[in-house]
């Protein structure tokens, strides 16, 4: 909290570079679940666990359920905006689960939510209410010293915040409110980087900008503001094919792809119960077990957030379980032992489906490109920037309170709990 204090009161850091927290002033906490079977890598083994909880008798249900200081099977809570979802207390629940929703979990993983308010200790549903087909989301990372990662990634997808080491940042919508509107910059920005770099900025390039210049700070995530227009043209340019990578498609661009040559492919299939990643550098493959995908540059398998390698990391969040025993419907339910020992985390895929296989090449592709495009990411904190008067003679410093606050959205309505609306 010091940080943002300090920040709000129009301050710069280090080499006078702006913090994140000033440009992009509204920022939200990260999710808080209280209990991790509500996600999974598979929408099936979140079907699956609603049906064992649901159908667990009184006691048992509130085992499985995992109790926490903010929410028991009793709890009545409002509907997450934008969901269908029961507010009733869920001890009284029988009905099917509700629709997954996709979530980036934390950098470069996607997994899938079960989106229901009463089973999510701080779902911050101010963030759902502007999770729209025009939103995005910048998230940053945990600051470590020597972390030589990209401070912060963007997605389309509503994401949880969660930072694979150290401290997790905050998450940033591009806009305040739902349909793209009102960007979530500092007043006075767009004003004086159009009267520097012309009427061709917009709140999209400012996003591109950011996410190729932003690096990491003892004090927080510093963005430098070009003084120059080739400087911001060119980090505009980076930072556009940085988004594409990072929304892997997502709302009208292009999947990332590698040249011919380079495109990793499966050389030799998954096992059904794979072991940990290991990398061969000479024949640049990442072998699991018997299986053995090729090539993949050496880039992806050293690409690290907070000192954390990726790979591993996705890897291991799907194989945390152990994958033995297992059986049921869409191959999503663990033995009756299992589910006992564990609780309804148990509940997994019995085998290694083939989508994660899909998931895993694609991730591999993202991370080799993410990082063939770092060294001109470093490129850009050379030369000359926009100094802290200069942002208080132009109003972007300080930024006024109100900013940093939640829009109202007065059109909105929501349910609350046990099926009354709120206006809001």
């Amino acid at each position: 909290m010091a940080a943002r204090a300090a920040g709000g009161s129009g301050g710069t850091r280090g080499d006078g570079a702006p913090l994140l927290d000033d440009l992009m002033p509204w920022s939200v906490q990260p999710l808080r679940t209280g209990r991790p079977w509500v996600t999974a890598p598979d929408a099936a083994s979140l079907r699956a666990r609603w049906e064992r909880l649901v159908k667990a008798p009184g006691d048992e249900r509130e085992r499985l359920f995992r109790v926490t200081r903010s929410r028991d099977p009793r709890s009545r809570v409002a509907a997450l905006p934008g969901q269908s979802t029961g507010t009733g207390p869920f001890d009284r629940e029988d009905g099917p689960c509700p629709e997954p929703v996709r979530i980036a979990h934390g950098p470069f993983d996607e997994q899938w939510l079960i989106p229901d308010h009463r089973l999510i200790d701080a779902a911050r549903p101010e963030l759902w209410r502007v999770a729209d087909g025009e939103q995005f989301f910048v998230v940053e990372h945990g600051y470590l010293p020597q972390d030589t990662g990209p401070a912060l990634s963007v997605t389309a997808l509503l994401p949880d915040g969660h930072a694979p080491a150290g401290r997790p940042g905050r998450i940033r919508p591009l806009y305040r409110r739902p349909g793209g509107l009102e960007p979530n910059l500092a007043p006075g920005l767009l004003t004086l980087l159009r009267s520097r770099h012309g009427d061709s900025v917009t709140p999209r390039s400012v996003l591109a900008w950011i996410a190729a210049a932003a690096r990491h700070s003892p004090t927080g995530c510093v963005v430098p503001l070009p003084a120059d227009t080739a400087r911001w043209s060119a980090g505009v340019e980076l930072g556009q094919e940085l988004l594409r990578l990072q929304l892997r498609g997502a709302r009208g661009g292009e999947r990332p792809r590698l040249p011919g040559g380079r495109r990793p492919y499966v050389r030799a299939s998954v096992p059904p119960v794979p072991t940990a990643p290991e990398y061969d550098p000479v024949g640049e493959a990442l072998l699991l077990g018997t299986g053995r995908i090729a090539p993949v540059p050496a880039g992806a398998w050293e690409f690290r957030v907070g000192g954390v390698r990726m790979l591993d990391l996705w890897f291991g969040r799907r194989m945390a379980a152990g994958m033995s025993g297992a059986e049921g419907a869409e191959g999503a339910k663990s033995a009756e032992g299992a589910q006992d020992a564990d609780g309804l985390e148990a509940i997994q895929p019995r085998v290694w489906p083939q989508e994660w296989t899909s998931e895993l090449l694609e991730l591999i592709t993202v991370l080799a490109l993410l990082a063939g495009l770092r060294p001109r990411q470093e490129e850009l904190a050379e030369g000359p920037h926009l100094t802290a008067d200069e942002l208080r003679a132009a109003g972007v410093l300080p930024v006024p309170d109100a900013a940093r606050r939640p829009a109202s959205v007065l059109d909105h309505r929501e349910e609350g709990p046990d099926g009354q609306f709120a206006l809001l």
